[in-house]
């Protein structure tokens, strides 16, 4: 029986030593590795490409998308004209984009009475374009008159803000 158990033994001595023998020759690069992620500083760059250029949303970053008028008045004021000079300056970088200008009115007056502002509002800015070098097959006109304000309310700011015409990317 002492010379069954030493037998026993050695061959789980033997079988010990051989499975350590195996395990220390693996081969650790085709392991996974452990990362104390706790430690790890990872920094990412973000780049902010913005808007993709020739969209609605580059023309109102880079030039803004409208101007404005006075109480009952299609003209064009000098900041209205500056506004539209960049605006045409934008078109000839997008040879390929069409816009739409839209005409609006603030509340006050007939429905029919604004929409025909809105309409010499809207035709006030295309006829600036085009004489700026702008085709005016690109420029489509509508009018929204007092249907589509920017602001609600019943005062002086909201109606400043609802006198206006604006360009839209199509």
């Amino acid at each position: 029986m002492l010379h069954r158990s030493l037998g026993l033994k050695m061959f789980v001595v033997g079988a010990t030593t051989l499975f350590l023998a195996a395990c220390a020759n693996v081969d650790k690069s085709k392991e996974p590795a452990v990362r104390d992620t706790a430690q790890d500083t990872v920094t990412q760059d973000v780049v902010d490409t913005g808007p993709e250029p020739g969209t609605q949303e580059h023309l109102v970053q880079q030039v803004g998308d409208r101007v404005f008028f006075g109480f009952d008045r299609y003209d064009l004021t000098n900041e209205a004209q500056a506004t539209l000079r960049a605006q045409a300056d934008w078109l000839r970088q997008f040879p390929s984009v069409n816009v739409i200008i839209e005409g609006h009115a603030d509340e006050r007056g007939t429905r029919e009475y604004n929409l025909a502002l809105g309409e010499r509002r809207a035709n006030s800015i295309k006829n600036y374009l085009v004489a700026l070098g702008i085709d005016a097959s690109r420029i489509e006109v509508v009018s929204y008159g007092k249907e589509r304000p920017a602001v609600i309310g019943s005062n002086e700011e909201a109606w400043a803000q609802n006198r206006r015409g604006v360009m839209v990317v199509r």
